[in-house]
């Protein structure tokens, strides 16, 4: 009778460490899920919102005059949503000064292409598990121009 309870004294604290260990390997898994899926809803949040400036690019530069669509507003659209840059980036801590477009030579005929590019955006770790931020990769997204109604003169 009295080796149980010498036992059993022995054991005090015992279902307290075993619980810590388990709730840190618990917790550590739960929180690096949710940064997992935060991580993977902004990377195709960003491969998007190049899309969506190429898009516009392509759609809306097209009038008679190649340059009508303004590198700024490409820029509002992929970063905001909308042409004039007004509320607040889709993406917590993109900016345009990130946002990169480049034409072809022959866009203005109608038949070249447009690609637009967000590069150096660092991934914010709410809970810092592995650091702070981490880089993301470049996105990219290259489109061909429409006419869009442009008629081209005599060549």
């Amino acid at each position: 009778m009295r080796s149980t309870r010498a036992n059993r004294e022995g054991e005090r604290g015992a279902a307290l460490v075993e619980f810590a260990l388990c709730a840190t390997i618990l917790f550590t898994v739960i929180f690096g899920a949710l940064e997992f899926g935060r991580m993977l809803w902004v990377h195709n949040a960003l491969t998007d919102a190049t899309r969506r400036g190429a898009r516009y690019a392509v759609t809306q530069g097209m009038n008679n005059d190649p340059k009508a669509t303004s590198q700024q507003a490409i820029k509002n659209m992929a970063v905001y949503g909308n042409a004039a840059g007004t509320g607040n980036p889709l993406v917590d801590g993109l900016a345009t000064g990130q946002v990169l477009i480049k034409f072809s030579d022959d866009y203005a005929l109608g038949a070249g292409a447009v690609t637009v590019e967000i590069d150096k955006y660092e991934f914010q770790f709410v809970v810092p598990l592995l650091g702070s931020k981490i880089q993301m990769p470049p996105y990219r997204t290259t489109l061909t121009s429409e006419s869009a109604g442009y008629v081209p003169g005599p060549i």
